[in-house]
């Protein structure tokens, strides 16, 4: 017999592709080109790593006035003894690839969502953007067992596709699932690094949990030879813990119960909580690729509109 989610009307617990499909007309401030707003979380030390569309070299011919002297090609120059210049024109497109973390783990929530649906809201809002763009965008939708791929199209009908895996996977979670084999981060960053190419985009919407020693060269590959933006989605109580706060922590099968009262305890769960963040932000500074984070206290639009550098209501 087939289970049933519970709260199937709940978009702070569960969001459909309607649902996400409805995210585009709100989102269109939003922008993942080089050029960002003053205030925008893509600008500042990282600014110079979101490196935009790729060039595509068109000729070689002679140097005019008013020309750029950076585009003077010296080897030429050199050999002819008259200056010329290389002359480049913009790609008409590029990749962009999506990788959306929908694991049973991501089902957690203490605040008003969530994560999971932080995340397919986040990733949804980022697809519509990049089509909108011209670009390509399609994405890797992943569940405990499954990986839904989409290769990047420039089409309005691949985009509801992706987002209708995205809601699958997102609708199809729920606090009684059975223990089946998990995949992990790494699993989730591999799959990308084998099927990613060069001067594409990637973005990576998860809690991060699973993060160790492989995960780092994952993330420089992907980072050397690609723009990398990593979505980090946090739960505030998981950070914070109230002193009076009783958790119970179900994998299907068993159960545990989270008592913060248990000051070793307490501290145990904030210290591994903040040094996967900080070993992240670590990686972020090594390897020049931004740490975008979320929280499951507000919508997905209103914090990115914020973060990207659009105050409230500038929409």
């Amino acid at each position: 017999m087939t289970q049933t989610a519970p709260y199937p009307n709940d978009p702070r617990i569960h969001v459909d592709a309607n649902h996400l499909l409805r995210l585009g007309a709100r989102a269109r401030a939003l922008s993942l080109l080089p050029r960002q707003p003053a205030r925008s979380i893509l600008n500042g030390r990282h600014a110079s790593r979101l490196r935009g569309r790729g060039l595509n070299f068109e000729e070689l011919r002679d140097y005019l006035p008013g020309d750029d002297i950076r585009t003077i090609d010296w080897k030429v120059t050199a050999r002819t003894g008259k200056p010329h210049v290389r002359v480049y024109t913009e790609e008409r497109d590029r990749p962009a690839l999506l990788l959306v973390d929908q694991r049973v783990s991501m089902f957690f929530g203490t605040e008003v969502y969530m994560k999971s649906v932080i995340a397919a809201e986040a990733a949804a809002i980022t697809a519509h953007r990049i089509l909108g763009q011209s670009d390509r965008v399609g994405g890797l939708v992943f569940s405990d067992t499954n990986v839904a791929e989409h290769r990047p199209q420039r089409r309005a009908a691949a985009l509801t596709r992706f987002l209708s895996s995205i809601g699958a996977a997102n609708s199809a979670l729920h606090a009684a699932l059975a223990p089946q084999p998990t995949l992990s981060l790494n699993d989730m960053l591999t799959e990308a690094v084998h099927i990613t190419q060069t001067s594409g985009l990637i973005c990576l919407f998860s809690d991060c949990d699973g993060l160790d020693a492989r995960s780092e060269s994952l993330l420089r590959r992907m980072a050397l030879s690609n723009d990398l933006i990593v979505f980090n989605i946090a739960d505030p109580t998981a950070r914070i813990l109230a002193p009076d706060l009783k958790l119970t922590v179900s994998d299907g099968n068993a159960q545990i119960e989270i008592d913060s009262s248990d000051p070793e305890l307490s501290v145990k769960i904030r210290k591994s909580m903040e040094d996967r963040l900080a070993q992240l932000h670590t990686w972020s500074r090594r390897y020049g690729f931004p740490v975008v984070p979320l929280t499951t206290s507000e919508p997905a639009l209103d914090q990115l509109l914020r973060l990207f550098g659009h105050r409230r209501g500038q929409k």
